[in-house]
């Protein structure tokens, strides 16, 4: 097997261990789990046939080959026994009561009808078990956010019943959730089952998985990500949250365990890091070395050598009987001070091999000690948008969770010392109050203070940083190949574009555009000819974090949700699974996949948490990093999303994130920074909202001054798809408003149909004419989107310089999947004749035909057919649009004639998109296959109407 085939087992088992090590026991009362050998195990609740692999949204929708459920892995499993009448039961229902799981984009409910159960049912299932394994199932998703109500947050009283019933009944009950994000677990303590597994969601292999865990193949290892409170308002962004128009984050620095941790430890029901196993470990501290600091030689002692690290080195013993690994986790424990601080904030992490009874591993933890000040916003300790270490003892606690960790050691700073010189950046401008730590003699205490609001002139900043002019030479024949080879400079280079040609560089398109792989999510570079003449290479981008999104319906491989990842606390690992989705990228010619998202878990009830990892900035960045390094060594990369403040899905477009320069820094921009630094990120995606006022793809302190320019960022910034723009002090934004984007160094407006045709959709053209944007600006941009495409797959590509082994692996692509890169786009106007040139009816086929629609609107499709057999014969058709099966037709026998058929194609709202007829049955004839418009549709009323709804709401 060459380097770039790909092993589809070996995919699948790292997919497998990894989903695996990310589930996390919570409760094994007298060792409930695992299953043995030979018992028989009565599965309730009937996501047992529904299995949610993934979240909604671009995030989850992947068209896989296969998806294991739980149930499917447990009916698979020879040493154990499924009861079989039960689950007649359970299917015979479902058979009346089918999973919804919508029509459209965000109608899906996050939790589907539960079956009633009988005392009877539920009594003759205990008599013939030795355990029942309870199945609960929310899925989550994009444009929607879960809510504090029963079947989403809250069990439903079905949910409820069935728990009640069964823990009555069954001695043994392991409750098995299947979830994208956590949800209430009072019902724990009210129906006390004895384990209580989260499997999250794993995949496509996510049931082996589980089994995997539920037989003891795998001992389980994952640690809570996030903070399991016993009420929604116990979190103190619930307050907050949810607000359409502005969300003041109050609780500042204090989120998740950091808030918990210092003020509220009794409101906790499961700590963060929190997760059991079936074996024991003894974790003993067996070196604390800190450096040593010494007046003025203080500054030069905080490089990252030996003298400005904490090392810290652990033993860790399997002190029980059967094999299993344990994470070892390390926390900061720093002086209140003028700032005020957490009372724990972790710093350092690591993950034992797989340990036998009685054997150990050392595990090294070596934390900065820049990684350990704070960021002063105020000027409250003399130095102003400066990271401070405080006079004071920083103590180091070290254990298995945040609330299992005992002192390991402590280092000693006399007096204040500067660590980093920034400048104000990105602060707020609103008046609130933000919650604020103070030492007591009883303790400490929050209390609320002023915020810090925003003192620097933004727009003269913007002015006095404009890049110099790069005057237009016209084409002096230079090509982009050229700088790649190190011939010229990317200025001469770029001199050659007219303001016109970097006008278009600035516009991606997509959906499904046909320049590049097909049913990906976006093209960017050159995507006009002009562009393309000057050997501009067009870069592919494609959804999402859980695996490629590919709307013709190629298949991809789905890999367990974020969530599911950082409770592996296993970077290596993720780091190996990573490395096989880069081979698939690769495979696929997409340069990068649009994720992984590392946004913070601020609340649970943002619905996108499942896409991203943790509460935690350290965990949420060493993850991202895990996955970045994996892809690399395929050449392909991540675009690492949404930067930043994207912690709610309801009103995305409009809401204002109003958030301090300290709990920027601290907790929402850390993990990106880690990315970027550590992780050698070079594609960020900016979110749909705003940040403190503005539209984050316009706001060029988050997308220049810091991302930039104080972290060395180099590579692109594109939007979200159709993103809107502000100006400083507007409180609307608009889509057209790209030249506050390109002045931010938001190099790519995603997408649009036509980048040399998008006029009406963007005043870009009219504000360079009139000095908004300059010359210098736009060239500016250009060269991020050009470092980007030299540093990717595509340039050699495009230069001819694809390896014959690439070549091979690449053509072995297109056969296992039917597909070619390079199918032609055929235009679909009112009434359009299909070319069927290729069309082949036998049995099995598919013929998938790209289509480029000219309106928007409701169509129709007609197929022109005959058959010679007779009418009793019957052969199928499934007809789909991208990955949706819009119609299932089944034709008779015409003995020779020909017949039309039509049926309703459905909404088209995305001008590019792909046709797909299989045939299930050969022998039929197809003369002709015809499209018409119904209906056109008013794309931008429906996006009115829209709005209006969502603000009744």
């Amino acid at each position: 097997m060459g380097k770039y085939d790909i092993d589809w087992n070996l995919y699948a088992d790292i997919s497998r261990r990894a989903a695996a090590e990310g589930a996390v026991l919570l409760k094994n009362d007298n060792k409930a789990l695992p299953i043995k050998k030979g018992e028989t195990a009565s599965v309730f609740g009937r996501i047992q046939l529904d299995y949610y692999k993934s979240g909604t949204g671009s995030g989850g929708m992947v068209n896989t080959r296969y998806v294991v459920g739980i149930l499917d892995a447990l009916k698979n499993c020879k040493d154990i026994y499924i009861n079989k009448d039960l689950l007649g039961i359970y299917e015979e229902w479902v058979k009346e009561h089918p999973c919804n799981r919508g029509i459209h984009w965000g109608e899906e409910p996050w939790s589907q009808e539960e079956m009633p159960l009988t005392d009877e049912v539920v009594s003759n299932a205990a008599l013939n078990s030795d355990l029942a394994v309870v199945i609960i199932g929310r899925t989550a998703g994009e444009d929607k956010d879960s809510s504090a109500e029963k079947g989403s947050y809250l069990l439903t009283d079905l949910e409820e019943d069935m728990l009640q019933k069964v823990c009555k009944a069954f001695k043994r009950v392991a409750v098995v959730l299947n979830v994208g994000n956590i949800i209430d677990m009072k019902w724990v303590d009210t129906y006390n089952p004895a384990a209580v597994l989260y499997a999250w969601h794993g995949g496509q292999e996510g049931g082996n998985s589980v089994l995997d865990v539920l037989t003891g193949e795998v001992t389980p290892c994952g640690k809570l990500s996030d903070t399991i409170a016993y009420n929604i308002e116990d979190y103190p962004s619930t307050a907050y949250f949810g607000d359409k128009k502005r969300n003041f984050y109050a609780e500042d620095i204090f989120v998740g365990y950091r808030y918990f941790e210092t003020v509220a430890k009794d409101k906790v029901m499961y700590p963060f890091g929190f997760g059991l196993s079936y074996t024991t470990f003894k974790t003993e501290n067996i070196l604390f070395q800190v450096p040593k600091f010494d007046g003025q030689e203080s500054d030069c002692q905080l490089k990252h050598d030996k003298s400005g690290i904490v090392n810290i080195l652990v033993k860790v013993t399997n002190t029980g009987d059967v094999k299993g690994k344990e994470v070892v986790q390390a926390y900061l424990s720093a002086p209140q001070g003028k700032l005020g601080k957490p009372s724990r904030e972790l710093k350092a992490f690591g993950k034992t091999k797989e340990l036998a009874p009685g054997s150990n591993e050392t595990i090294e933890l070596s934390i900065s000690v820049k990684d350990i000040a704070s960021y002063d916003d105020s000027g409250v300790t003399g130095h102003k948008s400066c990271y401070v270490l405080e006079a004071g003892k920083y103590e180091f606690y070290v254990g298995t969770d945040v609330r299992n960790a005992a002192l390991s050691g402590v280092l000693e700073i006399a007096e204040l010392i500067v660590v980093e010189e920034l400048e104000e950046a990105v602060a707020p401008k609103i008046a609130y109050e933000r919650l604020h730590a103070n030492e007591t003699v009883a303790g400490v205490e929050l209390v609320n203070e002023a915020t810090p609001l925003r003192t620097i002139d933004l727009q003269k900043r913007i002015i006095d940083g404009r890049p110099e002019e790069i005057p237009y030479t016209g084409d002096k024949g230079y090509k982009l190949g050229d700088v790649f080879d190190n011939k010229i400079s990317l200025d001469e280079f770029l001199a050659q574009l007219s303001d016109e040609d970097l006008i278009h560089m600035s516009r991606g398109e997509g959906m499904s555009s046909p320049k590049v792989t097909p049913g990906t999510a976006g093209a960017f570079g050159g995507v006009t000819d002009n562009l393309h003449g000057f050997g501009i290479p067009v870069g592919c981008c494609a959804d999402g974090p859980s695996g490629i999104r590919m709307d013709c319906g190629t298949y991809a491989f789905s890999m367990p949700n974020g969530t599911c990842l950082a409770c592996s606390f296993n970077t290596e690992l993720v780091k190996e699974l990573y490395v096989m989705e880069g081979k698939e990228l690769r495979k696929n010619r997409v340069d990068t996949l649009l994720g992984p998202g590392l946004n913070i878990h601020r609340n649970p009830l943002n619905g996108r948490n499942f896409e991203y990892f943790s509460e935690d900035p350290l965990l949420t960045g060493k993850m991202a990093v895990a996955c970045l390094s994996g892809m690399h060594e395929f050449g392909v990369t991540g675009t690492i999303k949404h930067f930043a403040g994207n912690n709610q899905e309801f009103g995305r477009n409009e809401s204002d994130s109003v958030i301090s320069e300290r709990a920027l820094r601290e907790i929402y921009l850390k993990g990106f920074e880690i990315a970027v630094k550590e992780g050698k990120a070079r594609s960020v995606m900016s979110t749909y909202g705003a940040l403190n006022g503005i539209w984050t793809a316009g706001n060029y302190d988050l997308l220049t001054t810091i991302l930039r320019k104080e972290w060395g960022f180099k590579g692109i910034v594109m939007t979200d798809w159709w993103a809107k723009m502000n100006e400083d002090g507007e409180e609307t934004a608009a889509h057209t408003n790209t030249q506050y984007m390109v002045r931010a160094q938001n190099d790519l407006y995603m997408v649009v149909e036509n980048a040399a045709k998008n006029t009406g959709n963007d005043i870009l053209e009219e504000s360079f004419n009139n000095g908004v944007v300059t010359r210098g600006e736009l060239i500016r941009n250009a060269a991020n989107i050009c470092y980007m495409l030299m540093n990717s797959p595509v340039m050699e590509r495009f230069l001819g310089r694809m390896s014959e082994e690439e070549k091979a692996a690449s053509e072995n692509a297109q056969n296992e999947d039917n597909i070619a890169f390079d199918l032609a786009y055929q235009r679909i106007e009112d009434d359009t004749l299909l070319d069927l040139t290729g069309l082949k009816t036998g049995r099995g086929d598919t013929t998938m035909f790209a289509l480029n629609f000219a309106k928007r609107g409701l169509y129709d499709i007609s197929l022109k057919v005959k058959s010679h057999s007779g009418e009793l014969a019957q052969m199928p058709v499934t007809i789909s649009i991208d990955r949706s099966i819009v119609s299932m037709i089944t034709i008779n026998g015409t003995n020779g004639e020909w017949i039309n058929v039509t049926r309703d194609l459905g909404v088209i709202f995305n001008q590019n998109c792909y046709l797909k007829i299989y045939f299930a049955q050969g022998g039929m004839e197809v003369d002709e296959i015809r499209i018409s418009i119904r209906e056109e549709i008013d794309l931008k009323k429906i996006m009115e109407d829209k709005t209006k709804e969502e603000d009744n709401e």
